[in-house]
């Protein structure tokens, strides 16, 4: 019997009405990479990192793919000058609106110097907009969750569990920090890094419509049965660990056509800014010198997904969805150009 979930996860939804059908199963074959393009520029948040492509990862055991794929960074090798080698891919299609579900047992978050994050951005960035749904840096204890977009969109402080950080999803909003974009964070250390891997993972799922976007979060055993049969109804689902509803938006004109993206980096504009106000500084003088002379902490440092699936409203489930692929290399130029002085957005 399926029990309810007493966690404050769950309560009544924010934004989901449709009936949802599936669209893309990404699968755990090795065939999960071949949706996918490995990104081996220079890191756009000016982490200490190398990304490397599919056939360096494979063969030096970065990534594989036989019943959950793995995606994990180097940690053997005292690091290079030109960083930690480390694996970022972004999905070949791309999507507007749609019900992202990915299942997840394992995450690299809760190690000094790492900034993982599973997030969707578009081809034209801020202009189609960014929606960060796991993001962390060292030893961050719960989740953080944001929106980054261009000046026009704000969120209201209402439907969902978590923290309100910031509403205005406009990087350069003033009273907010440069980059912060609209932020909530998770109250539950279950939502991230050494407690979330210590109680087996669990399922994020991300809802995105015309009248905003709201992300839930179920440990493991909480797993709604809707989702386990393959038949996903957010209405079930309860109060969102956020809900980013406007209080002055129109999301459709500042979120489209964005492509699902998995990495890890380190230092960069957020954790190496906050190196010296917490417990890592105790383990070396900077970031850079922790990640580049210490490989074994880095062992858990990896993503372990069993499942990543994308539904579509049953209405209009091959509408809104375009193949990116050929825009990736237009994208690419780009990214060199717009390194950020990020606190904690990702970006291109």
């Amino acid at each position: 019997m399926y029990i309810r979930s007493t966690l404050p996860v769950l309560g009544l939804a924010a934004t989901g009405m449709a009936a949802y059908i599936l669209e893309d199963d990404y699968g755990t074959s090795t065939s999960f990479f071949d949706q996918f393009s490995f990104f081996t520029a220079a890191d756009p948040t000016g982490g200490f990192v190398s990304y490397v492509d599919r056939t360096t990862a494979q063969n030096a055991g970065l990534i594989s793919a036989d019943g959950a794929v793995y995606m994990g960074v180097d940690h053997t090798n005292v690091a290079s000058n030109s960083g930690r080698q480390s694996v970022r891919i972004t999905s070949t299609k791309s999507y507007t609106h749609g019900l992202v579900i990915l299942d997840l047992a394992h995450m690299p978050g809760g190690i000094c110097g790492t900034w993982p994050a599973f997030w969707m951005v578009g081809p034209d960035w801020p202009a189609n907009g960014e929606i960060d749904i796991i993001e962390g840096v060292n030893t961050q204890a719960t989740n953080q969750m944001t929106l980054h977009a261009t000046d026009g969109c704000t969120i209201a402080n209402d439907g969902f569990t978590g923290t309100l950080l910031t509403s205005n999803c406009y990087d350069y909003a003033r009273g907010q920090p440069t980059n912060a974009g609209c932020g909530i964070a998770a109250t539950s250390s279950l939502t991230y890094g050494t407690a979330f891997n210590n109680a087996g993972g669990g399922i994020y799922a991300t809802e995105w419509t015309s009248a905003g976007i709201s992300i839930w979060f179920f440990p493991r055993k909480y797993t709604p049965r809707d989702i386990r049969n393959g038949t996903p109804n957010p209405e079930n689902w309860g109060t969102p660990l956020a809900s980013f509803a406007p209080g002055s938006c129109d999301f459709d004109s500042h979120f489209s056509e964005l492509q699902i993206v998995f990495d890890t980096t380190f230092c960069g504009g957020w954790a190496s800014s906050v190196w010296d106000s917490g417990s890592c500084a105790s383990e070396a003088s900077s970031c850079q010198d922790f990640v580049a002379n210490n490989p074994s902490a880095f062992t858990e440092a990896y993503w372990l997904i069993n499942s990543l699936q994308v539904y579509q409203d049953a209405s209009s489930a091959s509408v809104g969805r375009v193949n990116a692929t050929e825009h990736l290399q237009a994208q690419l130029p780009l990214e060199g150009r717009r390194r950020r002085s990020v606190r904690h957005g990702r970006g291109f």
